[in-house]
């Protein structure tokens, strides 16, 4: 039997696929990692189907309110349970306080430290945060936020019992937390400044 006619089909195809490859190479080109810019014949076609980013308001709009609501209710919940984190370093929430917020917060974990007491708290929930004012106090946007919250809070004593507070009972929290951003700076994190009772 003669396998001939089959070497030169196998032969042929091979020669037709190098002739496609070597045509779309030149007709695609090559990618070599270098991106240069766009023939002008097909920049304008280009320019009709580039996405185009809806530019940042600098504006404390209602958009912007918006999306600050929601990290300032992060970081309100964030604070709360790690300050009554019996570890009373303050670990996970020291990057969203400012300098004096955090000094004093710190000294009031070292007090409770001191007098052998500790706070068990357990977060339930917001149950709703409004902006109260905003405004820009030299390079800075001042938030003030009113958070209404439910928390089972109590602190007991070294010897385990209960000071103050309820395990089972929920208490509805108010708190009004003033926030900070530095709006000159690239850094987009906003800071606790100020608690007011």
């Amino acid at each position: 039997m003669n396998y001939s006619f089959e070497y030169i089909d196998i032969i042929f195809l091979a020669m037709i696929a190098g002739f496609i490859f070597l045509r779309l190479r030149g007709i695609l080109g090559k990618k070599t990692g270098f991106e240069g810019k766009i023939p002008t014949k097909f920049e304008k076609e280009f320019k009709k189907f580039k996405i185009k980013e809806k530019p940042k308001s600098k504006n404390f709009d209602e958009e912007a309110q918006k999306d600050f609501l929601i990290g300032a209710k992060i970081a309100y919940e964030t604070i709360i349970t790690d300050f009554s984190d019996s570890d009373n370093k303050l670990t996970t929430s020291k990057f969203l306080l400012s300098k004096k917020i955090y000094n004093q917060f710190k000294e009031s974990l070292s007090d409770r430290e001191f007098k052998g007491h500790f706070a068990e708290i357990t977060f339930i929930g917001i149950k709703s945060a409004t902006i109260k004012t905003h405004k820009k106090v030299e390079n800075n946007l001042e938030v003030i936020v009113d958070f209404v919250s439910e928390i089972i809070t109590c602190i007991k004593n070294k010897d385990k019992k209960i000071i103050s507070g309820d395990t089972e009972k929920i208490k509805k929290v108010y708190d009004t937390w003033v926030f900070a951003k530095d709006i000159k700076s690239s850094n987009p994190n906003w800071l606790l400044i100020d608690t007011i009772t």
